[in-house]
């Protein structure tokens, strides 16, 4: 990858693969190249060495960091833009999931952070993808806001068969919602740890939580141990 005209090793040896409506998180440092591995995987960035593999037929739904809407467009313009002929009693639904059934002829600027958020998912899922990419999707959103669109998030994706990979640098965000943990080094980015979270999401008790994330210290610790001999 080339930044500031010199070539730069964000990505390195990373490989790894989910199961079809399973929910997959990256986990790393700030500035790892989270990021840019969604992008590489959306096909948004083509400046790298390797190979992406979606199903060839798969839609794809993705929610950036900033939910990206358009401002002279209404709520349920900006979902519609890209899912013009989505149906209207499943869009409704969607909206009422996401308690944006209110807001459907605001504007953006006269949303909240955490109802744009929901609008950026709204969007994403009205296209009834087949994989899902979110990129911190829940930042800056204060703790009881983020844990109600996690619950969101998780009563629609358990609803479909939909794949899903997320970034997060919160490993307690990624122990509630995923089935698989994807623990990242700093730059260049390659997988420390892959941590199988076997417990279903709907019995995860707060015990539960506790010991996984238990887990995913000893195994950091263990990784940082190994890379010193």
């Amino acid at each position: 990858m080339a930044v500031s005209g010199e070539h730069a090793d964000v990505l390195r040896d990373v490989a790894f693969g989910l199961d079809r409506g399973s929910i997959g998180v990256l986990v790393g440092p700030s500035g790892c190249g989270k990021t840019t591995m969604l992008r590489i995987i959306a096909g948004l960035d083509s400046d790298y060495e390797g190979t992406v593999v979606r199903p060839a037929a798969g839609r794809l739904g993705v929610v950036f960091q900033e939910p990206r809407l358009l401002p002279w467009r209404t709520v349920e313009d900006n979902v519609r833009l890209v899912a013009p002929e989505a149906d209207p009693a499943k869009l409704t639904t969607l909206f009422k999931v996401l308690e944006l059934a209110h807001h459907r002829s605001h504007y953006p600027g006269e949303l909240s952070l955490g109802l744009a958020r929901r609008v950026a998912l709204a969007r994403a899922l009205a296209v009834v993808p087949d994989i899902l990419l979110l990129d911190e999707p829940f930042v800056s959103l204060d703790d009881a806001l983020a844990a109600r669109l996690r619950d969101e998030l998780v009563t629609l994706v358990d609803n479909r068969t939909l794949t899903t990979l997320m970034v997060t640098h919160d490993i307690d965000e990624a122990v509630r919602l995923a089935d698989r943990v994807f623990l990242l080094s700093a730059r260049p980015t390659r997988i420390l740890v892959e941590v199988p979270v076997l417990i279903p999401r709907a019995a995860r008790t707060e015990a539960d939580i506790a010991s996984i994330k238990a887990e995913i210290g000893r195994q950091l610790s263990a990784a940082a141990s190994a890379k010193k001999l």
